[in-house]
């Protein structure tokens, strides 16, 4: 692990990867004060509040939104990549986290509730098309016995994004009224940083030699990278599967979904990348405050018990990265999807018992805690590493597109209707009132991780041709 390998992961993931986490969150704690926001300005201009329908409506589409961002970032990662490279992508994505920034930190003063969802929509975008490219950019720099570490520290970073906008949002700190823009706006900090030191680092030397036929700048790519003067054992495994490539173009999506010979890669990103969205984390890190209000904690204590899941979500994450190439990517996967499914389950009992055992309602905040614990132990970083080590260079940007379109899209979906869920826990067995959003993350997580324990091989400490040749 050489210091431009350590100090290019770094930069990247906390000017791309802990926006998207802080993004995720950043909308909990101040949405009381939004929410007021959007109905003292809509009085002013039509002469009338919102009824708590409708204000829940354009609160979750501004929730939501983020998620559409991020689809439509997500979408044009192929074409990015393929033109200004994973670098240039990076840096020039940073421009719209300052848009949105400069949008939703006038939005007040301006009295446009537009600009707070026109912003968000930006940030989306911008964490769509990062959420990919940093993955993709760190494990093509990355020599095989560190991929699986240094493609973990964006989740690492998004978790303390996610645990970042936490601690912001305390009232003690940006969590009142006055504050909410700037509290939304401040992820232009990171994104500054990034933009003004990224130039200073290489462009993946994967895509230099093997997208662009630069042998030279391949090679002194690899040498800063690695710190060595001695590359050719790597230059001459890129150049094989330059060869193995040169009569196959780049494929496009509709290409990759019709090419049999990677069907099994393309339904494993498709099953990892829809079970992680949809199997309840993000209805966690958008609603935190509104379960932990259902669940019977006291609201004064309630921002200080979503830190404290923060923290723990920062924990796991760590122990993730740690582990991965000791463990393996496949155990702690399994292992994150298994314990989520048992958290959801826990909700579920907590929930039903809590009216009449009080206690119980301290079970649903431990169980809370346990699901994002769980999420951060394997599914939160692993799918965005196994999309790149699933697949060669040809098919690569495509798998990310396929991945991060259903990730964003199942993103949308939860953040969208949980709300309204939320508002009618028993519409899946009135009579017994089972809170049914739970039982359905539950099913999807165990499902999940069945599959991945009967289809998806351990890719630990193999070239992306040996992985092509498990598949095959």
């Amino acid at each position: 692990l050489t210091f431009p390998l350590l100090s290019v992961t770094l930069l990247v993931s906390f000017g791309s990867s802990m926006l998207y986490g802080y993004n995720l969150a950043v909308v909990n704690s101040p949405a009381v004060h939004i929410k007021a926001f959007y109905n003292t300005t809509w009085a002013q201009r039509y002469g009338h509040g919102l009824a708590p329908g409708p204000l829940t409506l354009l609160y979750s589409l501004t929730v939501s939104i983020f998620a559409l961002g991020g689809l439509v970032g997500s979408l044009l990662v192929g074409v990015l990549v393929d033109r200004y490279g994973r670098n240039g992508t990076l840096s020039r994505s940073t421009l719209l986290v300052l848009l949105a920034g400069g949008l939703m930190g006038f939005s007040r003063k301006l009295g446009s509730l537009e600009m707070v969802i026109i912003g968000r929509s930006i940030t989306g975008l911008h964490s769509g098309i990062c959420l990919s490219v940093v993955p993709l950019y760190l494990g093509e720099i990355a020599p095989k016995n560190l991929r699986g570490f240094l493609g973990l520290v964006p989740s690492i970073f998004i978790c303390l994004g996610v645990f970042f906008a936490q601690v912001l949002g305390l009232p003690e700190l940006l969590g009142k009224d006055r504050f909410w823009p700037l509290f939304l706006s401040i992820v232009v900090i990171p994104a500054s940083l990034q933009l003004l030191l990224l130039h200073c680092f290489p462009e993946s030397p994967r895509y230099l030699l093997i997208e662009r036929n630069d042998i030279s700048g391949a090679t002194k790519a690899l040498r800063w990278f690695l710190g060595t003067p001695d590359v050719q054992d790597v230059v001459e495994e890129m150049k094989k599967e330059q060869q193995s490539l040169s009569s196959v173009k780049m494929v496009s999506v509709w290409q990759l979904l019709r090419d049999r010979s990677v069907c099994w890669q393309t339904l494993s990103v498709v099953v990892v990348n829809a079970g992680m969205q949809l199997s309840g984390i993000d209805a966690i890190w958008f609603y935190t405050n509104t379960i932990f209000e259902n669940a019977g904690v006291p609201v004064s204590q309630i921002p200080y018990t979503t830190v404290g899941t923060g923290a723990i979500e920062v924990v796991a994450g760590l122990i993730g990265c740690f582990t991965i190439e000791k463990l393996g990517r496949r155990p702690l996967i399994i292992t994150g999807f298994c314990t989520m499914g048992i958290c959801s389950a826990g909700i579920t009992v907590s929930l039903l018992l809590q009216i009449t055992v009080p206690w119980m309602r301290y079970v649903a905040v431990t169980c809370v805690v346990g699901i994002i614990g769980g999420f951060c132990m394997g599914p939160a970083g692993v799918p965005f590493l196994m999309t790149a080590e699933l697949f060669t260079q040809s098919h690569r940007p495509a798998a990310y597109i396929v991945g991060g379109s259903l990730n964003w899209l199942c993103n949308f979906t939860v953040g969208f209707i949980f709300p309204f869920l939320q508002g009618t826990l028993t519409w899946a067995m009135p009579t017994l009132g089972v809170p049914a959003p739970y039982l359905v993350f539950c099913g999807i997580c165990l499902l999940v991780a069945l599959y991945i324990y009967l289809i998806i091989p351990e890719t630990k400490n193999k070239t992306f041709m040996e992985i092509s040749r498990i598949f095959a």
